[in-house]
């Protein structure tokens, strides 16, 4: 299956795609020092819900599917030098609009969970 949204995401902020099927997606955040939120090596959370936005527009992979809401939980911290892997499946669809589960998982702890309604829209968002 190829990728057909958000082809110009930074993986080095955003993640790598590592898996993608229909309604199916993961992605693997690296943690660097670009990440961190203090000198103790903590993650900021901007970068880990970053992923897991990532994970649930390639789980949809519409070329105009936009983020509409997210509910999400940080349920552990993350550290500097750790990997997160984020999956994202879609659990429902009705008309443009998605729902998304996206866990995300650091060293056989779950450590991020959110639900994202994603919309697919006829054309990009930016167009008027």
């Amino acid at each position: 299956m190829t990728l057909e949204t958000h082809k110009a995401i930074d993986e080095s902020l955003c993640g790598r795609l590592t898996k993608l099927e229909e309604n199916y997606a993961e992605v693997r955040l690296h943690t660097s020092a670009a990440m961190l939120a203090d000198e103790r090596g903590l993650i900021h959370g901007g970068f880990l819900f970053g992923a897991a936005d990532y994970a649930a527009m390639a789980a949809v992979n519409d070329p105009y599917v936009v983020l509409g809401a997210a509910e999400v939980k940080f349920l552990a911290p993350v550290r500097h030098g750790q990997t997160v892997l984020f999956r994202a499946e879609i659990t429902g669809a009705k008309a443009k609009k998605r729902l998304v589960l996206v866990t995300g998982e650091c060293e056989g702890a779950r450590v991020f969970e959110g639900s994202f309604t994603a919309f697919v829209l006829e054309r990009h968002v930016l167009e008027h």
